[in-house]
């Protein structure tokens, strides 16, 4: 196929279409070099190692669950306490490896700012785990 010649009568219209061919041989010529270079990439080098045994150490931290009425009563444990203990026992518990999580156990009707001054008082004796239980089930209002 001649793009140009002598004859000036002859017109013809200039082509339109693009020639995939060089494209398809280079793609091949590609996909050859990575046929052979392949295998190559996953050499190893064998290497005979110790073997060792090992158990995970699993210890779940200890946690106190402190729940408060709508009337402000607090339950460490269950066991009744007064407001003012909270301090002192949160620092007791707050020197413990591995440092013990406070669950926080409020009843639905209970103004937040008793909560607030829970978790202000445990922040404030060093216990970082802090986490609060609820009950999906309880149907709401």
């Amino acid at each position: 196929m001649s793009f140009g010649s002598f004859n000036s009568q002859k017109q013809r219209p200039p082509m339109a279409e693009i020639n995939v061919v060089p494209l398809v041989d280079v793609m091949l010529v590609l996909l050859v070099i990575f046929i052979i270079t392949a295998p190559l990439l996953t050499h190893s080098v064998k290497i005979d190692l110790p073997k060792a045994s090992s158990n995970p150490n699993i210890t779940k931290p200890e946690h106190i669950e402190l729940a408060i009425r709508e009337d402000g009563s607090l339950y460490w444990n269950g066991e009744l306490v007064p407001k003012a203990s909270l301090p002192a026992r949160f620092a007791v518990e707050a020197k413990k490896q591995p440092q013990v999580e406070l669950h926080i156990k409020a009843d639905r009707l209970l103004h937040y700012e008793n909560v607030a001054q829970v978790m202000s008082a445990a922040a404030n004796a060093g216990l970082v785990r802090i986490g609060f239980v609820t009950d999906p089930s309880a149907s709401h209002e």
